[in-house]
């Protein structure tokens, strides 16, 4: 029998932490997570992504339920370390919570689900169903590793899934999509006394992305649950000279997109207008560096409603269940899913510390997600 104590579940955060996984390196922590489940007899196989990321999967169990148990291994950067408490890369308690770069968003869920993997397994407690746990790359920026996933054919038998991002009491069950766009404007640089002898990359960027916003801002269309499409313009650069005609403009865009307006219109009416200003003598060029499409389930399952109950033993929290306007891996693992596909966002941690300096994870909710995800996955291969 082997049941993890409290302390042996602080060390093994505290040595992921120290993993300076930082928008890439995800490769150490998959082989760390890959070395403990060696240990306890669990088959696991890294998937390379690109030369340096790669996805971890591993799996117990056999037959149905399929349950799929997602989260991601890279985590955002830490900005400025002198603004921080303690040093992010070292889990420090404090008042009933635990810091650091991940702890929150969301290293402690994914390590939830790999010890409870080997509990399950090591405790021979697991009698029917076959449980998967996919550890994805480039989360945080891009979701090329739930790509990997999703064109391999990791998703094609799940059943259920679920990814323990941060959102202790709230259930998501739908959220918006993401959409990041790069607008180039190229024009002819010159002197600024003599602007006629060049073109000003500037003027048609501003007049493109002001009639963006308005026509993508001012729609009406509306998702029951997730609210209307949100665009925002933010990055802006050009120019390199304050007397100079800039030769080159560039903005970046963001969507968050909904179902009834979605990525593909979205990307459609953004080459369609670049190609009207470039029949007037424009030249604006449209490139899309992430396109994660909307999820929208109906949150209708005994999934959901069995990590409602559990929330309230665990926890003592009334758990909401709600869309989100934030995006997950799931983007890209339930491509071809439908509606009634059972889906959930459900984890330890706070989502509004996700990205934060002095990134904390409650204690409690840490240990309390062990027991959650376990009688969860139970329940579900009754």
């Amino acid at each position: 029998m082997k049941y993890f104590t409290e302390e042996e579940k602080l060390t093994f955060l505290s040595d992921i932490i120290a993993i300076k996984s930082v928008n890439e390196n995800e490769i150490q922590v998959a082989n760390y997570l890959k070395a403990l489940f060696d240990e306890y007899g669990i088959e696991s196989k890294i998937v390379p992504v690109t030369k340096t990321r790669v996805n971890l999967v591993a799996e117990i169990g056999s037959g149905h339920p399929v349950i799929g148990i997602s989260g991601h291994m890279d985590v955002v950067s830490p900005g400025d370390e002198s603004e921080w408490s303690s040093d992010p890369f070292t889990l420090t308690e404090r008042d009933g919570k635990l810091f650091g770069r991940g702890t929150n968003d969301m290293k402690a869920g994914l390590l939830n689900l790999a010890l409870v993997m080997i509990e399950l397994k090591e405790n021979n407690e697991l009698k029917n169903g076959t449980i998967r746990f996919m550890a994805t790359t480039g989360e945080e920026v891009g979701g090329a590793g739930s790509k990997k996933l999703y064109e391999d054919g990791y998703m094609d038998d799940v059943e259920y899934l679920w990814v323990a991002e941060p959102s202790h009491d709230t259930i998501i069950y739908a959220h918006k999509g993401s959409l990041n766009l790069r607008i180039t404007s190229i024009g002819e640089a010159a002197h600024s006394s003599m602007p006629h002898h060049g073109y000003n990359a500037i003027n048609p960027l501003m007049a493109y992305l002001l009639e963006m916003d308005e026509k993508l801002n001012g729609d009406n269309r509306k998702n029951e649950v997730l609210d209307k499409l949100v665009m925002s313009t933010t990055i802006f650069n050009a120019g390199n000279q304050v007397n100079s005609i800039p030769e080159k403009a560039v903005a970046e865009i963001n969507v968050r997109t909904i179902p009834e307006f979605d990525n593909e219109e979205v990307i459609e009416i953004f080459r369609t207008a670049a190609n009207n200003y470039n029949k007037e003598g424009s030249n604006i060029n449209i490139e899309v560096t992430m396109s994660l499409p909307s999820v929208f389930t109906t949150g209708q399952s005994k999934m959901v409603t069995l990590a409602k109950e559990l929330g309230k033993k665990y926890l003592d929290l009334d758990i909401s269940i709600k869309g989100s306007p934030g995006v997950t891996d799931a983007s890209n693992l339930l491509r071809n899913k439908d509606e009634n596909f059972p889906f959930m966002m459900f984890g330890p941690g706070e989502t509004k510390m996700a990205h934060k300096t002095d990134e904390y994870v409650y204690k409690e909710y840490y240990f309390a997600f062990f027991h959650i995800y376990k009688e969860l996955i139970l329940g579900l291969t009754k």
